[in-house]
């Protein structure tokens, strides 16, 4: 399976998100992707929310960027272990 084996491996780089809003997220994250080489896998962190205010907003806005608009710098993904992120590899 896809995500088994991104769970497995061993991430080149993490940002750690926590603290943005959602609507600074895709600043931060775009040129961290862009800065990764083709096949690099890394680690998004967002945390699971326990500090948002009612629903988490990190985590589903992450999601979305990296389905949408930044769908073309990301060949795969999945949540990380403990669903306080995401595990991609670069395209």
């Amino acid at each position: 399976m896809l995500a088994d084996a991104l769970l497995d491996a061993r991430p080149t780089d993490t940002v750690d998100l926590h603290g943005l809003r959602a609507d600074e997220v895709q600043r931060a994250l775009e040129p961290f992707l862009k800065r990764q080489r083709s096949g690099a896998v890394v680690h998004i962190i967002t945390g699971r929310g326990r500090g948002s205010r009612g629903q988490p907003a990190l985590f589903p806005r992450v999601r979305v960027l990296l389905t949408g608009a930044l769908a073309g710098l990301v060949a795969d993904m999945t949540k990380d272990v403990d669903a306080g992120g995401f595990i991609v590899r670069r395209r």
